[in-house]
């Protein structure tokens, strides 16, 4: 009954944790891509946010370049403007090659004046070009047509980057063009633009609308690589930015969620196994119990017996019913029995004293031979009238040991006893005394059945009783052998059982316990 109200409680139990734990995996793996998803779009973000920077960091240094150019046209007449701006323009407008200033308000585009950091044939080139080809692609006129505008393109293979403005004086309209260096941008302004930022976690490069780098290293195809086109100035060009630690920190993703998932399965692993220790835990006090109810019935019927031929006889004695040739045998059986309830009384108290932990020890330089001898001769008379054989070997070696002698007898006394109940088939128990080493061997060898490999490693466990015959029902408590292992470990050595050497089916038993000397 018990056992079913526990296992009504356990299944449900082991249904629940193995549930909660199916649950807590499902969230971590759940949760674990889905953090891997918010870094990678963090790093995403990031890399767009330092392509937009690297971009929007060219156009505004041009800009600011234009802007210096058309601030020096301001006032005075647009035709002495070249000598203002060649005093500055090292300095202000390093990537301005050349400025034109053109009248557009008639159609032959006269060039009212033209200033240039580097006169020469391309100044030339470039004029022709602005005037013939590259015109169709300026975007003049319209609602805005003041505001400062860009034109990229390429030509015979060059790259052409002009700023251009328009302009009322009075009842003319001009056209404000400055020329920038193209080459001088790539090999001047790039490298002090974009390398300020070596030791950051990111690489970038600059290519052309055909896929050429202009500036910079190749990407790594593996490396995460966002680009973005300039947006006003090399507005055919794209700055290309791939973040150097994108794949370090995508196998740190990696790393974190294995250990995350490890932890969860080692979690898993522990919770499990901490309800398996209860559950074996569980069926240890169960089994305990049991053994302790086993106990407390068969001393319960230890004692009932004894009691009760005492009683018995004592009462035809006391009535005088008893024969008075029987009244002799009477009397030495009430004293049989009541040897060995003291006996059964004295085992109980020993045990309940090392449960308790209080059971003491009288160490004293005692002869070892003398208390086995005292052991033995209790058992003179049982053995004679059972017809058994009880041998004693003693040691020719000097015997004297500090021990408990009433523990040492306690324990041979437990030991002898059962070689008489167990095996009574048996003609012969042999108990011997020999020293070994720097110890004593005490031992108590049966003719009986001896007994099984399985039993032999608990049979010395509190409440453990050998499995007896068919039929048979041998009086014990089962504290008997659990008191010799205890005395035995109290005198620092140990007990243990092993099979005699007799023949099948009475191979015997030899218990044995050591004590130091």
């Amino acid at each position: 009954m018990a056992w079913t109200r526990e296992r009504v409680v356990l299944v449900p139990l082991v249904g629940g944790v193995g549930l909660a734990v199916i649950v807590l995996a499902t969230i971590m793996f759940r949760s674990s891509f889905q953090l891997e998803r918010i870094r990678e779009r963090s790093v995403v973000e990031a890399t767009l946010l330092l392509a937009n920077e690297k971009a929007d960091r060219l156009d505004k240094r041009i800009i600011e370049q234009d802007n210096a150019v058309a601030s020096l046209t301001e006032g005075d007449a647009l035709e002495n403007f070249g000598d203002r701006w060649l005093d500055v323009a090292s300095v202000q407008t390093p990537t301005v090659r050349a400025v034109v200033v053109l009248d557009i308000s008639e159609p032959s585009r006269e060039v009212v004046a033209y200033a240039s950091r580097a006169p020469g044939m391309e100044d030339d080139r470039f004029r022709r070009l602005l005037v013939h080809r590259l015109w169709p692609e300026l975007q003049l006129g319209g609602p805005n047509e003041t505001e400062l505008r860009h034109l990229h393109t390429e030509l015979d293979g060059v790259s052409y980057l002009v700023s251009h403005w328009e302009r009322q004086r009075g009842a003319s309209r001009y056209l404000l063009v400055a020329w920038h260096d193209v080459p001088r941008i790539v090999h001047d302004l790039f490298p002090r633009l974009y390398t300020e930022d070596q030791g950051q976690p990111s690489r970038l490069n600059v290519v052309d609308g055909k896929g050429r780098i202009v500036f910079g290293p190749p990407l790594s195809r593996g490396s995460l690589t966002l680009g973005r086109q300039f947006a006003t100035t090399l507005y055919k060009w794209r700055v290309n930015v791939s973040m150097t630690a994108a794949e370090e920190l995508a196998k740190a993703v990696e790393r974190r969620r294995i250990w995350e998932m490890g932890l969860v399965g080692l979690s898993s692993l522990v919770v499990i196994f901490g309800l398996f220790v209860i559950m074996i835990a569980a069926a240890r006090e169960r089994k305990l119990a049991m053994l302790k109810s086993e106990f407390v019935a068969n001393v319960s019927h230890e004692l009932k017996t004894p009691l009760a031929l005492v009683r018995m006889f004592s009462e035809m004695l006391l009535t005088g019913r008893a024969p008075s040739e029987k009244r002799h045998q009477y009397l030495e059986i009430i004293v049989k029995e009541s040897e060995r309830l003291s006996a059964l009384i004295d085992n109980i108290l020993d045990f309940a004293r090392v449960e308790r932990g209080k059971s003491s020890y009288d160490f004293k330089s005692v002869e070892l031979n003398d208390a086995v001898a005292s052991s033995v001769d209790v058992f003179r008379g049982r053995a004679e009238r059972q017809g058994v054989e009880l041998v004693l070997e003693l040691t020719e070696e000097d015997s004297t040991a500090m021990i408990d002698e009433r523990a040492i007898e306690i324990a041979l006394i437990n030991l002898v006893d059962n070689a008489l109940k167990y095996a009574p088939e048996g003609k012969r128990i042999t108990v011997s005394v020999r020293r070994e080493s720097h110890r004593f061997c005490l031992s108590v060898t049966d003719e009986g059945p001896g007994i099984a490999d399985a039993e032999r490693k608990r049979i010395f466990e509190r409440f453990v009783r050998g499995k007896q015959k068919a039929g048979e029902a041998i009086r014990g408590s089962g504290i008997g052998l659990s008191l010799v292992a205890q005395i035995a470990e109290a005198h620092g050595g140990k007990a243990w059982v092993e099979s005699g050497e007799g023949t099948p089916p009475f191979v015997g038993a030899r218990f044995v316990f050591t004590i130091r000397d």
